[in-house]
Protein backbone atom coordinates (compact mmCIF):
# COMPACT_ATOMS: atom_id res chain seq x y z
CA UNK A 1 0.00 0.00 0.00
CA UNK A 2 1.85 3.47 -1.34
CA UNK A 3 1.19 6.45 1.10
CA UNK A 4 -1.38 8.46 0.31
CA UNK A 5 -1.02 11.29 -0.80
CA UNK A 6 -1.80 15.09 1.08
CA UNK A 7 -4.73 17.38 0.77
CA UNK A 8 -3.49 20.41 -1.41
CA UNK A 9 -5.30 23.43 0.79
CA UNK A 10 -7.39 25.87 -0.31
CA UNK A 11 -5.92 28.44 -2.41
CA UNK A 12 -6.75 31.56 -0.25
CA UNK A 13 -7.50 33.66 -2.98
CA UNK A 14 -9.95 31.46 -4.82
CA UNK A 15 -11.56 31.05 -1.56
CA UNK A 16 -11.84 34.51 -1.17
CA UNK A 17 -13.25 35.31 -4.38
CA UNK A 18 -15.61 32.13 -3.93
CA UNK A 19 -16.84 34.06 -1.19
CA UNK A 20 -16.84 37.27 -2.82
CA UNK A 21 -19.10 35.76 -5.62
CA UNK A 22 -21.61 34.62 -2.79
CA UNK A 23 -21.23 37.39 -1.16
CA UNK A 24 -22.52 39.54 -3.67
CA UNK A 25 -25.00 37.41 -4.86
CA UNK A 26 -26.79 37.27 -1.76
CA UNK A 27 -26.26 41.23 -1.67
CA UNK A 28 -28.21 41.40 -5.57
CA UNK A 29 -30.94 39.05 -4.23
CA UNK A 30 -31.33 41.30 -0.96
CA UNK A 31 -31.65 44.36 -3.01
CA UNK A 32 -34.14 42.38 -5.51
CA UNK A 33 -36.28 41.58 -2.64
CA UNK A 34 -36.31 44.60 -1.14
CA UNK A 35 -37.17 46.58 -4.26
CA UNK A 36 -40.98 46.43 -4.03
CA UNK A 37 -42.95 48.34 -6.44
CA UNK A 38 -45.38 50.54 -4.29
CA UNK A 39 -49.17 51.60 -5.85
CA UNK A 40 -50.61 54.30 -2.96
CA UNK A 41 -53.27 56.53 -3.65
CA UNK A 42 -51.07 59.16 -3.86
CA UNK A 43 -49.19 57.92 -6.43
CA UNK A 44 -46.59 55.20 -7.08
CA UNK A 45 -43.16 53.93 -6.51
CA UNK A 46 -41.55 51.79 -8.77
CA UNK A 47 -38.04 50.01 -9.37
CA UNK A 48 -36.02 49.61 -12.96
CA UNK A 49 -33.22 48.68 -13.64
CA UNK A 50 -30.90 50.91 -15.08
CA UNK A 51 -27.35 49.05 -16.19
CA UNK A 52 -24.74 47.55 -14.29
CA UNK A 53 -21.58 48.50 -12.60
CA UNK A 54 -18.40 46.36 -12.87
CA UNK A 55 -16.52 45.13 -9.67
CA UNK A 56 -13.46 43.27 -9.82
CA UNK A 57 -12.48 40.71 -7.03
CA UNK A 58 -9.24 39.57 -5.05
CA UNK A 59 -8.51 37.19 -7.71
CA UNK A 60 -9.40 38.88 -10.74
CA UNK A 61 -12.80 37.93 -11.08
CA UNK A 62 -15.12 40.85 -12.73
CA UNK A 63 -18.99 41.01 -11.51
CA UNK A 64 -21.79 42.81 -12.57
CA UNK A 65 -23.85 44.82 -9.97
CA UNK A 66 -26.86 45.83 -11.14
CA UNK A 67 -27.53 49.48 -11.22
CA UNK A 68 -31.38 50.14 -9.74
CA UNK A 69 -33.57 53.39 -10.37
CA UNK A 70 -36.57 54.40 -8.16
CA UNK A 71 -38.94 56.21 -9.75
CA UNK A 72 -41.71 58.20 -7.97
CA UNK A 73 -45.04 59.40 -9.91
CA UNK A 74 -47.33 61.35 -8.41
CA UNK A 75 -51.10 61.13 -9.37
CA UNK A 76 -52.69 64.22 -10.64
CA UNK A 77 -53.69 66.06 -7.20
CA UNK A 78 -50.74 65.43 -5.27
CA UNK A 79 -48.72 66.60 -8.19
CA UNK A 80 -50.71 69.77 -8.13
CA UNK A 81 -50.29 70.04 -4.62
CA UNK A 82 -46.42 69.19 -4.84
CA UNK A 83 -46.12 71.96 -7.35
CA UNK A 84 -47.61 74.62 -5.15
CA UNK A 85 -45.80 73.78 -2.10
CA UNK A 86 -42.95 74.61 -4.44
CA UNK A 87 -43.88 77.41 -6.03
CA UNK A 88 -44.33 78.77 -2.61
CA UNK A 89 -40.83 77.62 -1.71
CA UNK A 90 -39.30 79.11 -4.00
CA UNK A 91 -41.21 82.56 -3.29
CA UNK A 92 -40.06 82.48 0.59
CA UNK A 93 -36.80 81.71 -0.71
CA UNK A 94 -36.71 84.60 -3.20
CA UNK A 95 -37.98 87.35 -0.55
CA UNK A 96 -35.35 85.64 1.41
CA UNK A 97 -32.91 86.48 -1.48
CA UNK A 98 -33.99 89.95 -2.18
CA UNK A 99 -34.42 90.64 1.35
CA UNK A 100 -30.56 89.30 2.19
CA UNK A 101 -29.36 92.27 -0.22
CA UNK A 102 -30.50 94.92 2.99
CA UNK A 103 -27.86 92.64 5.32
CA UNK A 104 -24.98 94.06 2.96
CA UNK A 105 -25.43 97.78 4.41
CA UNK A 106 -27.12 97.00 7.60
CA UNK A 107 -24.99 94.90 9.28
CA UNK A 108 -22.20 97.03 9.27
CA UNK A 109 -24.11 99.62 11.73
CA UNK A 110 -25.66 96.71 13.98
CA UNK A 111 -23.17 97.53 16.79
CA UNK A 112 -24.04 101.44 17.08
CA UNK A 113 -27.61 100.25 16.36
CA UNK A 114 -27.39 98.54 19.83
CA UNK A 115 -25.61 100.99 22.04
CA UNK A 116 -28.00 103.50 20.79
CA UNK A 117 -31.21 101.48 21.41
CA UNK A 118 -29.06 100.61 24.11
CA UNK A 119 -28.53 103.74 26.26
CA UNK A 120 -31.79 104.79 25.16
CA UNK A 121 -33.55 102.07 26.82
CA UNK A 122 -31.40 102.52 30.43
CA UNK A 123 -31.92 106.49 30.39
CA UNK A 124 -35.66 106.03 30.25
CA UNK A 125 -35.45 103.13 33.08
CA UNK A 126 -33.12 105.30 35.20
CA UNK A 127 -35.99 108.02 34.86
CA UNK A 128 -38.35 105.78 37.05
CA UNK A 129 -35.46 104.15 39.10
CA UNK A 130 -33.88 107.45 40.33
CA UNK A 131 -36.69 108.90 42.43
CA UNK A 132 -37.52 105.45 43.93
CA UNK A 133 -33.67 105.18 45.04
CA UNK A 134 -34.05 108.84 46.19
CA UNK A 135 -37.06 108.43 48.58
CA UNK A 136 -36.09 104.86 50.01
CA UNK A 137 -31.85 106.73 50.51
CA UNK A 138 -33.86 109.41 52.73
CA UNK A 139 -36.33 107.34 54.48
CA UNK A 140 -33.70 104.62 55.32
CA UNK A 141 -31.12 107.78 56.65
CA UNK A 142 -34.36 109.02 58.97
CA UNK A 143 -35.44 105.77 60.31
CA UNK A 144 -31.86 105.26 61.71
CA UNK A 145 -31.46 108.58 62.63
CA UNK A 146 -35.08 107.94 64.76
CA UNK A 147 -33.43 104.83 65.98
CA UNK A 148 -30.35 106.43 67.18
CA UNK A 149 -27.75 105.35 64.45
CA UNK A 150 -25.46 108.49 64.59
CA UNK A 151 -24.04 108.66 60.82
CA UNK A 152 -20.56 107.46 60.50
CA UNK A 153 -21.14 104.61 62.98
CA UNK A 154 -20.65 101.46 62.05
CA UNK A 155 -24.35 100.25 62.13
CA UNK A 156 -24.82 103.29 59.81
CA UNK A 157 -22.26 102.20 57.20
CA UNK A 158 -23.87 98.78 57.16
CA UNK A 159 -26.98 99.79 56.24
CA UNK A 160 -25.88 101.96 53.88
CA UNK A 161 -23.73 99.73 52.29
CA UNK A 162 -26.66 96.93 51.88
CA UNK A 163 -28.40 99.87 50.25
CA UNK A 164 -25.83 100.92 47.98
CA UNK A 165 -25.79 96.83 46.64
CA UNK A 166 -29.78 96.58 46.26
CA UNK A 167 -29.51 99.76 44.31
CA UNK A 168 -26.37 98.69 42.61
CA UNK A 169 -28.27 95.72 41.72
CA UNK A 170 -31.58 97.16 40.14
CA UNK A 171 -29.48 99.23 37.68
CA UNK A 172 -27.42 96.48 36.30
CA UNK A 173 -30.82 94.25 35.74
CA UNK A 174 -31.89 97.45 34.03
CA UNK A 175 -29.11 97.48 31.98
CA UNK A 176 -28.76 93.74 30.93
CA UNK A 177 -32.14 94.16 30.31
CA UNK A 178 -31.74 97.16 27.51
CA UNK A 179 -29.09 95.21 25.80
CA UNK A 180 -31.12 92.05 25.65
CA UNK A 181 -33.97 94.04 24.23
CA UNK A 182 -31.73 95.73 21.72
CA UNK A 183 -29.92 92.90 20.34
CA UNK A 184 -33.30 91.53 19.48
CA UNK A 185 -34.59 94.94 17.81
CA UNK A 186 -31.37 94.90 16.00
CA UNK A 187 -31.34 91.16 14.94
CA UNK A 188 -34.98 91.16 14.00
CA UNK A 189 -34.42 91.85 10.04
CA UNK A 190 -32.18 88.38 9.81
CA UNK A 191 -34.52 86.58 12.23
CA UNK A 192 -36.89 87.01 9.35
CA UNK A 193 -34.91 86.26 6.90
CA UNK A 194 -33.96 82.86 8.94
CA UNK A 195 -37.04 82.34 9.17
CA UNK A 196 -37.71 82.92 5.05
CA UNK A 197 -35.10 80.81 4.11
CA UNK A 198 -36.23 77.92 6.69
CA UNK A 199 -39.44 77.72 5.32
CA UNK A 200 -37.91 77.26 1.64
CA UNK A 201 -36.39 74.23 2.31
CA UNK A 202 -37.27 71.71 -0.55
CA UNK A 203 -39.09 68.66 0.46
CA UNK A 204 -38.99 65.33 -0.61
CA UNK A 205 -42.08 63.20 -1.40
CA UNK A 206 -42.78 60.80 1.39
CA UNK A 207 -42.73 56.85 0.07
CA UNK A 208 -42.49 54.02 2.46
CA UNK A 209 -39.65 52.58 3.05
CA UNK A 210 -39.86 48.84 2.30
CA UNK A 211 -39.01 46.23 4.91
CA UNK A 212 -35.62 44.02 3.51
CA UNK A 213 -35.95 40.57 2.99
CA UNK A 214 -32.64 39.39 4.46
CA UNK A 215 -31.29 36.56 2.89
CA UNK A 216 -28.48 35.28 4.80
CA UNK A 217 -25.05 35.13 2.59
CA UNK A 218 -23.53 31.27 2.50
CA UNK A 219 -20.05 31.01 4.43
CA UNK A 220 -18.33 29.62 1.50
CA UNK A 221 -14.70 29.96 2.99
CA UNK A 222 -16.10 28.57 6.13
CA UNK A 223 -17.45 25.38 3.84
CA UNK A 224 -14.10 25.44 1.85
CA UNK A 225 -11.94 24.96 5.03
CA UNK A 226 -14.05 22.66 6.55
CA UNK A 227 -13.97 20.01 3.31
CA UNK A 228 -9.95 20.80 3.70
CA UNK A 229 -10.15 19.63 7.55
CA UNK A 230 -12.02 16.37 6.83
CA UNK A 231 -9.56 15.72 3.99
CA UNK A 232 -6.89 16.24 6.31
CA UNK A 233 -8.48 13.99 8.73
CA UNK A 234 -9.00 11.37 5.97
CA UNK A 235 -5.44 11.75 5.03
CA UNK A 236 -3.87 11.00 8.88
CA UNK A 237 -6.50 8.18 9.26
CA UNK A 238 -4.86 6.93 6.04
CA UNK A 239 -1.66 7.84 6.70
CA UNK A 240 -2.25 5.59 9.91
CA UNK A 241 -3.41 2.20 8.29
CA UNK A 242 -0.60 2.67 5.85
CA UNK A 243 1.75 2.84 8.68
CA UNK A 244 0.16 0.03 10.06
CA UNK A 245 0.01 -2.21 6.89
CA UNK A 246 3.84 -1.40 6.23
CA UNK A 247 4.54 -2.20 9.69
CA UNK A 248 3.09 -5.12 9.88
CA UNK A 249 4.31 -6.54 6.16
CA UNK A 250 7.81 -5.66 7.11
CA UNK A 251 7.73 -8.05 10.00
CA UNK A 252 6.16 -10.08 8.00
CA UNK A 253 9.45 -10.08 5.94
CA UNK A 254 11.30 -10.99 9.11
CA UNK A 255 9.46 -14.29 8.96
CA UNK A 256 11.00 -15.48 5.68
CA UNK A 257 8.81 -18.02 3.71
CA UNK A 258 4.81 -17.53 4.62
CA UNK A 259 2.28 -19.97 2.97
CA UNK A 260 0.52 -17.54 0.76
CA UNK A 261 -1.54 -19.79 -2.14
CA UNK A 262 -4.82 -18.04 -1.92
CA UNK A 263 -6.49 -21.95 -1.72
CA UNK A 264 -5.39 -22.62 1.93
CA UNK A 265 -7.39 -19.36 2.86
CA UNK A 266 -10.44 -17.99 4.08
CA UNK A 267 -12.16 -15.16 5.41
CA UNK A 268 -10.01 -13.01 2.47
CA UNK A 269 -10.47 -9.08 2.25
CA UNK A 270 -8.13 -6.88 0.66
CA UNK A 271 -7.80 -3.78 3.03
CA UNK A 272 -5.44 -2.02 0.85
CA UNK A 273 -2.55 -1.53 -1.75
CA UNK A 274 1.44 -1.85 -1.79
CA UNK A 275 2.89 0.11 -4.97
CA UNK A 276 0.02 -1.92 -6.89
CA UNK A 277 0.14 -5.63 -4.83
CA UNK A 278 -3.03 -6.03 -3.20
CA UNK A 279 -2.80 -5.99 0.82
CA UNK A 280 -5.29 -8.93 2.60
CA UNK A 281 -6.49 -9.70 5.98
CA UNK A 282 -7.21 -14.06 6.27
CA UNK A 283 -7.38 -16.66 8.15
CA UNK A 284 -5.81 -19.79 7.13
CA UNK A 285 -8.31 -22.94 6.44
CA UNK A 286 -7.08 -25.00 9.54
CA UNK A 287 -7.80 -21.65 11.68
CA UNK A 288 -10.84 -21.68 13.98
CA UNK A 289 -13.33 -18.47 13.29
CA UNK A 290 -12.51 -16.69 16.28
CA UNK A 291 -8.69 -16.67 15.34
CA UNK A 292 -6.84 -13.80 14.94
CA UNK A 293 -6.96 -11.95 11.23
CA UNK A 294 -3.32 -12.46 9.44
CA UNK A 295 -2.19 -10.42 6.72
CA UNK A 296 -0.61 -10.68 3.85
CA UNK A 297 0.31 -11.36 0.05
CA UNK A 298 -1.43 -13.45 -1.95
CA UNK A 299 0.99 -15.61 -4.13
CA UNK A 300 -0.81 -15.67 -7.35
CA UNK A 301 -0.33 -11.99 -7.30
CA UNK A 302 3.05 -11.94 -6.58
CA UNK A 303 3.95 -14.08 -9.37
CA UNK A 304 2.76 -11.36 -11.55
CA UNK A 305 5.47 -8.76 -9.81
CA UNK A 306 8.15 -10.90 -8.47
CA UNK A 307 8.17 -14.27 -10.20
CA UNK A 308 11.75 -14.84 -8.00
CA UNK A 309 9.48 -14.12 -4.41
CA UNK A 310 7.39 -17.29 -5.30
CA UNK A 311 8.04 -21.03 -5.42
CA UNK A 312 5.72 -24.34 -4.62
CA UNK A 313 6.68 -26.90 -2.09
CA UNK A 314 5.53 -29.96 -1.75
CA UNK A 315 1.62 -30.27 -0.73
CA UNK A 316 1.40 -28.31 -3.81
CA UNK A 317 0.84 -25.01 -2.70
CA UNK A 318 2.64 -21.96 -3.34
CA UNK A 319 4.96 -20.11 -1.15
CA UNK A 320 6.25 -16.52 -0.78
CA UNK A 321 9.39 -14.89 0.31
CA UNK A 322 8.51 -11.56 2.08
CA UNK A 323 11.47 -10.47 1.84
CA UNK A 324 12.19 -10.63 -1.71
CA UNK A 325 8.76 -9.46 -3.00
CA UNK A 326 9.10 -6.21 -0.70
CA UNK A 327 12.34 -5.76 -2.13
CA UNK A 328 10.51 -5.95 -5.50
CA UNK A 329 7.94 -3.55 -4.41
CA UNK A 330 10.41 -0.84 -2.73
Amino acid sequence: MGKPDAPTPPDPYETAEAQTGTNIGTAIANNTMGNVNQVTPQGNLTYSNNGYETYTGPNGESYQIPRTTATTTLNDTAQATFDQNQNAQLNLGTLANERSEFLRDYLPTTEAATDSIDSKLFELGSKRLDPRFDREQDGLQTRMANQGITAGSEAWQREMDQFGQTKNDAYNQLMLNGRGQASNEVNMPINQITALLSGSQVSNPNVQMNAQQGMATTDIGGLINQNYGQQQQNYQNEMSQSNGLMGGLFGLGGSAIMASDRRMKKDIVQIGKMNGLGVYSFRYNYEEPEAELRMGFMADEVENIAPNAVHVAGDGFKRVDYAKALEAIG
